[in-house]
């Protein structure tokens, strides 16, 4: 076995969701879970089949999304593993409804921090093991770390 850590490529600001599902519908029943979340919503998704033609499926509404989603599955190469790419809303407003999609297994980040992805390589093919979601904590809040949490929750429009 062979490790191998993937970093996420993408623009700073932009959110991703990295997970696992077990089969070809994922990517039909994500695109519509993630269209049904709003007209806002521009997303592009990728999935890595594990049999057969073994191909990155992909979908969107937004090619450039789709592309990048494409881009970051390929290099990750994982099966059954897809990646969604966000913009013009956040992983919290649609990650309960990618959760419930039937194929959707696990879960390993939904963020716009910089991620590795750490991936072994076998004989068989590719898993993600896990991930490095961001930076280790420098310290613990303090009472204004405390306001400035919940002054950027209600900028956000999350809390009244």
């Amino acid at each position: 076995m062979e490790l191998r850590i993937v970093p996420i490529q993408k623009p700073e600001e932009l959110n991703f969701i990295l997970g696992q599902a077990h089969f070809i519908k994922t990517v039909e029943d994500l695109h519509e879970t993630l269209a049904q979340a709003g007209p806002h919503l521009r997303f592009g998704l990728a999935f890595c089949e594990s049999s057969g033609p073994r191909l990155v499926r992909r979908s969107g509404n937004d090619e450039d999304l789709v592309g990048l989603a494409v881009a970051n599955a390929q290099a990750i190469a994982a099966g059954h593993s897809f990646i969604i790419f966000l913009a013009g809303g956040f992983p919290v407003s649609v990650l309960n409804a990618v959760k419930a999609v039937p194929e959707v297994c696990r879960i390993y980040c939904a963020t716009a921090n910089p991620v590795e992805v750490v991936v072994a390589q076998t004989d068989l093919g590719r898993a993600i093991l896990g991930v490095v979601d961001g930076g280790s904590p420098l310290g613990v809040e303090a009472e204004q770390d405390v306001a400035e949490r919940r002054a950027l929750l209600r900028r956000f429009g999350y809390k009244l």
